[in-house]
């Protein structure tokens, strides 16, 4: 790979992790006003690996204590909040609390804006948690942990996926707001999306090629949802609206899992 490019990958990198994680990182570049943020948004499933990668190693180090796997993914689930500081299941609780609190655009929008939390999306994140415990656990008490190298990939497909559903609804809708962190990074283009599907997968294939074709359906179902609920609510995307597709999407790919396992 010739040296500019490789220059770019790698702040594109640390450009995905700067943003949807709270890893200590080197600086990324920003000052490359012609290449929008977003531009590196092929690297976002790989923001997704590493988050999960590091949960994976925790959920495999309670287990190695004897603790229930009920426990385990409760472990796995907090890590993953921690690295990424929660930022997913914020924007799933005001995407909830503003597409069902306001009652036009206008307010829906504000509603988001709003750092106070409602009954909806209180509700949202303990049904979005609840069912994320639920099937991690599951997937674990299935047994997957017995063979190490595949159940990895199995545990941070998700995460990965999940990542990549973003990446499409942010090349598919158009800013719902002219401010905000979505509006500030752009469109990723069509080269990101296409890399980010190519990792997502790629990960999807070492997680069993038995599972790629429900998993790829369940995530396309689940983030062509949310976006058309967006769509219809408040006339595109925001930062809220692809944390809420980041979560929905991981849920439905885990549903798809565990049906196929």
């Amino acid at each position: 790979m010739p040296p500019f490019f490789a220059k770019t990958a790698l702040n594109d990198l640390l450009m995905a992790l700067s943003l949807l994680t709270r890893l200590p990182l080197p600086q990324a570049d920003w000052s490359d006003k012609t290449r929008p943020a977003a531009r590196a948004g092929w690297a976002y499933p790989l923001a997704g690996l590493a988050v999960a990668t590091g949960a994976t190693c925790a959920a495999w180090m309670v287990l190695g204590l004897g603790m229930p796997s009920g426990f385990a993914a409760l472990v796995f689930l907090l890590c993953m909040v921690v690295t990424t500081g929660a930022m997913h299941e914020d924007g799933l609780a005001d995407c909830a609390d503003g597409f069902w609190g306001g009652w036009e655009r206008a307010r829906r929008l504000e509603i988001m804006k709003d750092s106070a939390i409602g009954t909806y999306g209180v509700l949202a994140l303990v049904f979005s948690m609840g069912a994320r415990v639920v099937l991690y656990a599951t997937l674990i008490s299935a047994g997957l942990l017995a063979a190490p190298g595949w159940s990895f990939w199995t545990l941070v497909a998700p995460a990965v996926l999940s990542r990549t559903a973003m990446v499409c609804v942010m090349q598919a809708l158009p800013h719902a707001r002219s401010d905000g962190l979505s509006a500030s990074t752009g469109h990723p283009g069509k080269p990101a999306v296409a890399g980010a599907l190519l990792i997502g997968c790629a990960v999807l294939i070492l997680a069993g090629a038995a599972v790629a074709l429900p998993v790829l359906v369940a995530a396309s179902v689940a983030a062509g949802v949310v976006a058309l609920i967006a769509r219809a609510k408040i006339g595109g995307q925001t930062g809220d609206v692809l944390g809420a597709t980041q979560q929905i999407s991981e849920i439905a790919v885990l549903m798809a899992l565990i049906a196929a396992l």
